[in-house]
């Protein structure tokens, strides 16, 4: 950055290739070394998209998901797919750590944030999702699936309207090998999966978060591909796409490509390439990691 103009390769090449746990500290680093601060530094070099994904890369994942679920609770309107995927996808651990950096940052509780843009059964639901309390034991009670099972058909198929409580209490607190043996068993009982049956007894966003919550227990990779693909096209939708790069990255990016391979027959890769581009496209492409 000294000088005139700016290296971006340079930047590229280093942020692309360090951990967010290398990543970080640089922040600290750069200002004992420089006496400046890293952040302003780059804000005021670099522009646009690259310069919000740099940032979004210099958060720790606690950070940026809890930047995010800010983002999609302020200003006009909700974006109410951001708050579905992160607060599906996370574990207990990473929703106290978010919980936490998002009262140290923003000064009021997640849990009030999202009471007071939300409401009704959706409502309930981020919240219940927010209290980081799944139970996360990897066994399986059969007799409990095949009960919960029951109860499931009998707040939704087998009633005259739907029990959303009900599907609010199982889906969100039991664990995701015992979630799976509950769809096994539903499956087997009333001859439909669980999904074709939410989408039958909900509509809007409780639907769409509803089958997020569902889609969880197969694999985190089926919350984020299709948010990936909806975000390329005619004007990408970045703010989608920068988030999932950077947050799944380390996580679980080489099952998000199989998986996107898989539904949409071209690479995530091949997709990005085509849709972004300059030192934007560079660093995203490196986040990805290859094509397919």
């Amino acid at each position: 950055m000294k000088g005139f103009g700016t290296d971006e390769q340079a930047i590229i090449d280093l942020l692309g290739s360090r951990s967010n746990k290398q990543r970080v500290p640089l922040l600290r680093t750069f200002k004992t070394a420089y006496g400046k601060d890293l952040i302003k530094d780059l804000h005021s070099e670099l522009s646009g998209d690259f310069r919000k994904l740099v940032m979004a890369m210099l958060k720790t994942p606690a950070e940026l998901d809890a930047y995010e679920l800010n983002s999609a609770i302020k200003g006009a309107g909700t974006d109410e797919a951001c708050l579905i995927e992160i607060l599906s996808s996370r574990s207990n651990a990473e929703i106290k750590e978010i919980t936490s950096v998002y009262k140290r940052e923003y000064k009021k509780s997640l849990e009030d944030a999202i009471s007071g843009d939300t409401s009704g059964h959706f409502r309930r639901l981020l919240i219940s999702l927010a209290q980081g309390n799944r139970d996360e034991r990897e066994t399986v009670d059969i007799a409990l699936a095949k009960q919960d099972a029951q109860a499931l058909y009998a707040a939704g198929e087998n009633k005259l309207g739907t029990d959303e409580s009900k599907f609010n209490a199982i889906l969100c607190a039991r664990s995701k090998p015992h979630l799976r043996a509950v769809f096994h068993e539903y499956q087997q009982m009333c001859g439909r999966d669980i999904e074709k049956s939410i989408g039958r007894e909900m509509s809007g966003d409780l639907e769409s978060g509803m089958l997020a919550v569902g889609k969880t227990t197969h694999t985190h990779t089926q919350t984020h591909f299709p948010h990936l693909y909806k975000s390329g096209g005619a004007g990408t939708k970045d703010k989608t796409l920068i988030r999932i790069m950077v947050s799944r990255s380390e996580v679980d990016m080489l099952d998000i490509r199989q998986e996107y391979m898989k539904n949409y027959g071209k690479s995530l890769y091949t997709h990005i390439s085509g849709d972004t581009s300059g030192d934007y496209k560079k660093l995203l492409l490196k986040l990805c990691g290859g094509s397919d």
